[in-house]
């Protein structure tokens, strides 16, 4: 009879145990899936990266994309410069008004725009457009195992489908930038002259005596290596896309937020080594 007899208080001393494992499996495997994923990620591009910087190319399929990513995109950028340079100046006006210092508001339009603005918005926007565009593509050839066919053919993937979407993206979004850059001091200046009376000879002197060449150059490398990360986790988030529509949604889902928080990420980094 004393064998059939069981402690009360013997399972709520368990329980707690339990759930304390519980917690820490689930963290194991989260730590354990990021990293495996980081792994994946790293292993994609550095054959991406062989596979760009090795011949053969697709001379036409890469025109196709300097056309798609450069050309495409360029009234998305030159509209977000425009707009930006625009309340950029409205907005450094009446902070400056406050201190007395309404003369500096060119050259903190132009500065802006150069080192950070222009190639920030630009690959955010360029990631919003070409990033999910490329997801969705290569997220539905692998879906239909187009990339299949082409492996049954002979034909490399990564030559054919990743090598030139990443030299377009690399190449193209600084000229995107560039653009954005005119774009965005050329908003700034109508405001400035246009709507709060500066005049049209001082603005373009100072804008010009404050801006270095430095400054153009570090937001044309930025935009480099932000073209290279939208193009980068487009292919990798499409090229390994689950199956069905869902699959690749959330594949373009992923590329978007993906090259979104990288680009972030990019620019405190190289921001640090420019002007540390």
């Amino acid at each position: 009879m004393s064998d059939n007899i069981k402690s009360p208080a013997s399972k709520p001393l368990f329980k707690p145990l339990e759930r304390i494992l519980d917690i820490f499996e689930a963290v194991g495997h989260a730590i354990l899936s990021f990293l495996q994923s980081i792994g994946a990620m790293a292993m994609f591009i550095g054959k991406a990266v062989k596979h760009t910087a090795t011949p053969a190319y697709y001379p036409r399929l890469i025109i196709k994309q300097f056309v798609d990513i450069g050309y495409y995109s360029l009234p998305v950028v030159g509209m977000t410069a425009l707009f930006t340079g625009m309340v950029l100046a409205l907005q450094s006006y009446t902070g400056f008004t406050r201190f007395n210092a309404e003369g500096a508001v060119a050259g903190v339009v132009a500065l802006s725009v150069t080192r950070e603005l222009a190639p920030v918005l630009a690959g955010l926007m360029v990631a919003g457009r070409v990033g999910a565009s490329i997801a969705a593509e290569i997220g539905t050839m692998r879906v239909t195992e187009q990339i299949d066919a082409l492996v049954t053919l002979s034909v490399n993937p990564f030559k054919y489908l990743i090598a030139p979407r990443v030299i377009a993206g690399t190449f193209m979004l600084p000229l995107l930038v560039l653009v954005g850059d005119i774009i965005g001091i050329y908003g700034g200046y109508i405001v400035g002259v246009y709507n709060l009376g500066f005049s049209s000879g001082n603005y373009i002197a100072q804008t010009w005596d404050i801006l270095e060449r430095m400054d153009v150059i570090s937001g044309l490398i930025k935009a480099a290596v932000f073209g290279f990360i939208v193009s980068m986790m487009g292919c990798y988030h499409g090229f390994n896309s689950g199956r069905g529509a869902q699959g690749v949604g959330t594949a373009t889902t992923y590329a978007v937020v993906s090259a979104s928080i990288l680009i972030l990420i990019s620019n405190y980094i190289l921001t640090q080594v420019f002007f540390s």
